[in-house]
């Protein structure tokens, strides 16, 4: 059951992301994602043990850095007179780069593992999916065809392909799953809003699923996956497939 303090926090990370993709200015955008990002670090936070409280450290050092960054860029934009039209390809680079951080693009990558493996499985749904719209939909204002996204693109897919390889802790491999993912959400992107969209509701709805699976079933590592043996039929079936459909197959 949720503490009555979670739940307000809860409503106000909501509220933030709601405000971000609502804004016709990009100092509000600037707001809802800063009232986001101080809503959820006391969801982080945990009892049982000191592992969340460091990865909300460290999620907390790495948006607020990201969040100066952004804030630089949107006041260098202003110094420009080009609020919404931002000409100006290094301040583009500038903002663009933060906004990456926030979603753990490579290679701005490093903090989302370490940050996912602290958390537990309720938190980690969080980062995987909510966490990411409001900066996915500031970056679909502003994507632009140029070698930058492109270079974004290639290493998001070859880091979150290869790094996820060698890992045996179920959370880090969801973390570099979300990296490759990633670079399939900017290129779509660059193709049309809407395609980017659907992507993004399909690769949530699968990530929910899974995450949720390995929840109640209390699994943490993939050789817990070798020794899992469930006699529901339909709970396996519907758990290799979710697997599988995050890797694109079928």
């Amino acid at each position: 059951m949720l503490k009555s303090y979670k739940i307000l926090f809860f409503n106000f990370m909501i509220i933030g992301t709601l405000i971000t993709i609502s804004s016709y200015s990009w100092l509000s955008m600037w707001m809802g994602l800063e009232i986001n990002l101080l809503s959820i670090i006391p969801l982080f936070n945990s009892m049982k043990n000191q592992f969340p409280a460091e990865s909300a450290l460290k999620y907390f050092l790495t948006q607020s850095m990201a969040s100066t960054i952004f804030l630089f860029s949107i006041l260098n934009s202003l110094n420009m007179e080009s609020m919404f039209l931002m000409d100006n390809f290094l301040n583009n680079l500038i903002f663009n780069s933060a906004i990456l951080i926030k979603i753990g693009a490579a290679p701005f990558h490093f903090w989302f593992p370490e940050v996912m493996e602290g958390l537990n499985w309720i938190n980690n749904i969080i980062l995987l999916t909510w966490q990411k719209l409001a900066p996915s939909i500031i970056i679909s204002y502003n994507i632009f065809s140029s070698n930058f996204f492109f270079i974004i693109i290639i290493t998001s897919t070859i880091i979150g392909g290869l790094m996820g390889m060698n890992q045996i802790s179920l959370r880090k491999i969801m973390a570099f799953s979300s990296i490759n993912h990633i670079s399939w959400m900017l290129s779509s992107m660059l193709i049309s809003n809407s395609i980017w969209f659907i992507y993004f509701m399909i690769y949530s709805l699968i990530s929910i699923i899974l995450s949720y699976m390995f929840l109640k079933l209390n699994i943490y590592y993939i050789y817990q996956l070798f020794n899992f043996n469930n006699q529901n039929k339909y709970i396996n079936l519907m758990f290799f497939m979710n697997f599988f459909s995050l890797g694109g197959l079928p």
